[in-house]
């Protein structure tokens, strides 16, 4: 009897998340969805996670336990170069929802910024292998890699978000973003647009191969060749949106007949070219219509206000945690998978059929 109420005790000192879903036999995300919010989880199985929350003497305080099991309870977010990205919300959107994610799962968040420098990816792999934390979710397009150490091989769980790695065998959650602009490139062939202008991000990027995918995929389909579409920028990240949209703006003032409609590939872009192009005089939608991709609030205050094809990251980053938190309750490689989570159009004044 003693030796059983001493193991109890052990199991009361130290319980964790993962082994409260073990003994209730259910994913560690169904767990966090429970304690968090109990109205997403059906009866029964609420009934059958508290009973085994009272049986561990599980608490929130994730701190605590990880201090005494010798278990980090820290995720860290690995971001790419500079943490300025313009008037976009979508990275900040995406950390805000990891992180009310994270804390409803007993974890907490730690931001890593990647500079593509021999230093920041040692910081990392320093992390990932000391055990200074538990797992990890990458929003940048690739894996810290330092004398023959990887992340792909620090045994760490890890999932992607945003951008598509399922192929190097990580868990994914990523947005339609080819069907997306598909479909809203489709929707302006409709109304009668011949002739594009795509404001591009940077050559080769996961996005911009997607999005741009989306177009030509639209042009075929309405039997119009890629001659249909001037191609401006390639040469700079996302983070210099502003500047793409600035350079796209002169280049299209040289064009001799000018594209009646324009796809950006970030709110950014449209937001900077459609400045300077007003400058020139001409209108949106009047003589161009212009849509863009990241759903940022600034987006509704411009004049006109423009559409934008806007990114789940709320759900997104939901979906990413339980993916995560799911691999270490299990504590063993699951197959890398590829969620995608619908983008939505949100159309506003900058849409209009061209003149002629």
């Amino acid at each position: 009897m003693n030796k059983n109420k001493d193991v109890a005790g052990e199991d009361q000192s130290g319980a964790l998340m993962a082994d409260v879903a073990r003994l209730a036999g259910v994913a560690i995300s169904t767990v966090s969805r429970a304690l968090a919010n109990p109205g997403r989880v059906n009866e029964k199985t609420r009934a059958k996670i508290n009973a085994a929350a009272r049986q561990l003497g599980y608490t929130p305080n994730a701190m605590a336990r990880g201090l005494r099991v010798g278990k980090s309870n820290i995720i860290m977010i690995i971001l790419p170069g500079s943490l300025y990205y313009g008037a976009s919300q979508v990275i900040p959107q995406v950390l805000q929802s990891i992180n009310k994610s994270l804390i409803q799962g007993g974890y907490n968040l730690m931001i890593a910024n990647l500079d593509r420098d021999e230093t920041s990816e040692r910081h990392i792999l320093d992390l990932a292998f000391g055990g200074s934390v538990r797992g990890a979710i990458i929003l940048s397009s690739k894996l810290p890699e330092v004398d023959g150490r990887s992340l792909a091989n620090s045994g760490l769980p890890i999932v992607s978000m945003l951008l598509d790695m399922s192929d190097a065998g990580l868990q994914s959650v990523v947005t339609n973003d080819r069907e997306a602009v598909r479909d809203v490139a489709a929707e302006l062939i409709r109304l009668g647009h011949r002739r594009f202008f795509y404001l591009a991000g940077p050559e080769g990027n996961y996005h911009d191969v997607e999005r741009y995918g989306g177009v030509l995929e639209a042009l075929e389909a309405a039997g119009l060749s890629e001659d249909s579409v001037h191609r401006s920028g390639g040469h700079l990240d996302y983070q210099h949106g502003f500047d793409i949209g600035v350079q796209a703006a002169e280049d299209f003032a040289e064009l001799t007949e000018k594209p009646t409609a324009v796809i950006a590939t970030s709110d950014d872009m449209a937001i900077s070219f459609v400045s300077r192009i007003q400058r020139t005089g001409l209108s949106i939608p009047g003589d161009v219509s212009v849509v863009s991709f990241d759903g940022s609030p600034v987006c509704e205050f411009c004049s006109p206000p423009l559409s934008t094809i806007k990114q789940p990251v709320e759900e997104m980053g939901r979906a990413a945690v339980d993916l995560l938190l799911d691999a270490i309750g299990q504590r063993q490689n699951t197959a890398a998978v590829r969620t995608v989570i619908r983008s939505s159009l949100i159309l506003r004044e900058s849409i209009a059929a061209p003149k002629n």
